[in-house]
């Protein structure tokens, strides 16, 4: 093998321990699965051993990393980790750099090497922290392990060359992905900027005075959303001022009035660390969901409450919706649509019965009749409402007739899901026009449904569609095509100009996230050899 060192993978056989500088130019016989390999200053050394051992073994049991440059080029792509929001330090960065004037380095650094190389391939295509164990997402064909890990591996057997490269092909080829890891590069790069909460107060108009108005135009001026020259020490807040709060309530998803109100004073006091950290768990979330994005999906941007429909990997069409309250999220799911409920009843699901339509029925029984709601029982029968006990109803349905007061509207869009939710028309049209569209038990409101339904079919199925929905009658239309759908969950987003869209966490899962981060951060570094 000339000057490479050849490392055999072969089970058994009795080993001398291997020390860190072991002689680079002679080969060195070792074996993965035997406990007596020792590499003292790696104790992690044994993890990921079928990994590594493929790796080599697509490399002819040849050591990988012992031509400097490349061994410098995959330390140099490490260092890259940073702007991905992973800690280089989780990667033996430390180690890897004090072997790294060595002439060659040892097996065991090899190893190391090659292990870290796996490692980050793994957490940039896979995500760092488990999917389901902190935001899991039900898919109805589930992604295998299998697969993932047959990409892995043709990934990481053709691109220790270049490791950067490698990396590259593991991160999310998505657009989204690109940009907000640029947005993220750029911020961490710089220093954070002096920050101090606002006070809280009365709701702020336009006209009147407040002691907060000079923090407000302070704070407004340092994020960029006032001219320096205009930020005042005065107390009364100006309508130049309230612009500004207008464009900042536009980034973030706020109801753009130019009101100082609860909802905009809570994303006015999340600090600057904390919208880095924030940024950094959506380049994590969109390392979950990279494989669930295709050209042709339908796309419920769940704490965004907007639809979008790509065709061919463009967008084609996009809406407003209406989500989950936080009492009652709307799940995240990969499915299909597959067929449409024309003129729906609506059946109420097992929890609005219990918390929210058993206290009215008790309160006045004529509730019933004014909600065109029939109560049956598990086989469907119909009951007498007057002969139940509504204090201790049993097992009861309550069907509400398909019609202009129906919740579901003229249109159910279905999908297969464990949650029975789905996409609807609705009667409450006017709630599309707040800002946090979180009205919901979990089912997705969708404005202007029809026109939806509309770009789910083929010319020949509108015809026959717009004549069974004029019947009226409640019925199922199969569609033709099915469509995926993804319905996910994200509170931060860049676009291809680096300007950065903010959602308010209606369902407050950024805390935990971040947190969990930097507990794998603190581990990395006191791990790190000093």
């Amino acid at each position: 093998m000339g000057a490479r060192s050849t490392i055999c993978l072969i089970a058994g056989g009795l080993l001398l321990p291997l020390a860190l500088h072991a002689q680079p130019l002679t080969p060195v016989r070792m074996a993965l699965d035997d406990p007596r390999l020792v590499c003292p200053q790696f104790p992690t050394l044994h993890n990921a051993q079928e990994p590594l051992r493929a790796l080599y073994q697509a490399h002819a049991d040849a050591s990988l990393w012992d031509e400097p440059k490349r061994f410098g080029r995959l330390i140099s792509a490490l260092h890259g980790l940073a702007d991905d929001g992973l800690i280089p330090a989780e990667y033996h960065l430390a180690a890897l750099e004090a072997t790294q004037d060595a002439t060659l380095p040892g097996a065991c650094t090899d190893l190391l090497a090659s292990q870290a190389y796996l490692r980050a391939l793994d957490h940039l295509y896979r995500g760092r922290l488990p999917q389901a164990a902190w935001q899991p997402l039900w898919r109805s064909t589930a992604l295998t392990d299998a697969d993932a890990d047959a990409q892995l591996q043709r990934i990481a057997v053709s691109g220790t060359a270049d490791p950067a490269a490698a990396f590259t092909q593991a991160r999310p080829p998505l657009p989204g992905y690109a940009q907000l890891r640029q947005a993220y590069a750029e911020r961490r790069h710089g220093p954070l900027p002096d920050w101090q909460p606002l006070a809280d107060g009365p709701l702020l108009r336009p006209g009147q005075a407040d002691p907060r108005v000079p923090a407000l135009a302070r704070r407004l001026s340092q994020a960029g959303y006032l001219d320096p020259a205009a930020a005042t020490a005065e107390p009364l807040y100006t309508a130049e001022l309230a612009q500004a709060l207008m464009r900042f309530q536009r980034q973030h998803s706020l109801k753009e009035d130019g009101i100082l109100g609860p909802a905009t004073l809570a994303e006015l006091n999340l600090s600057p660390a904390t919208r880095l950290a924030q940024i950094r768990v959506n380049l994590e979330r969109l390392r979950w969901i990279a494989r669930d994005i295709s050209p042709d999906l339908l796309l419920v941007d769940i704490a965004g409450a907007r639809l979008q429909l790509y065709r061919d990997g463009q967008l084609h069409w996009q809406t407003r919706t209406q989500v989950g309250r936080a009492a009652r999220p709307t799940p995240e799911l990969k499915s299909a649509i597959t067929h449409l409920t024309l003129n729906p009843t609506w059946t109420v699901p097992p929890t609005i019965l219990r918390e929210d339509k058993l206290p009215e029925i008790r309160r006045d029984l004529g509730y019933l009749a004014r909600h065109d709601m029939q109560v049956l029982d598990r086989d469907g029968r119909p009951l007498d409402p007057h002969a139940i006990d509504w204090n201790n109803p049993g097992a009861i349905l309550l069907r509400q007739a398909a019609g202009p007061h129906n919740p579901l509207g003229q249109v159910a869009i279905r999908f297969a899901n464990p949650f029975s939710v789905y996409l609807h028309d609705t009667p409450s049209q006017r709630l599309f026009d707040d800002a946090q569209r979180t009205f919901s038990s979990g089912c997705v409101r969708v404005e202007n449904a029809l026109t939806l339904v509309d770009q789910l079919l083929s010319d020949t199925e509108r015809e026959a569609l717009a004549s069974r929905l004029a019947s009226g009658q409640t019925q199922r239309f199969n569609l033709s095509r099915a469509t995926p759908i993804l319905m996910s969950y994200w509170t931060v987003e860049a676009d291809a100009s680096g300007q950065l869209a903010y959602r308010p966490d209606i369902y407050a899962r950024d805390p935990a996230l971040i947190a969990a981060f930097h507990r794998l951060d603190g581990a990395a570094l006191q791990s790190a050899p000093r």
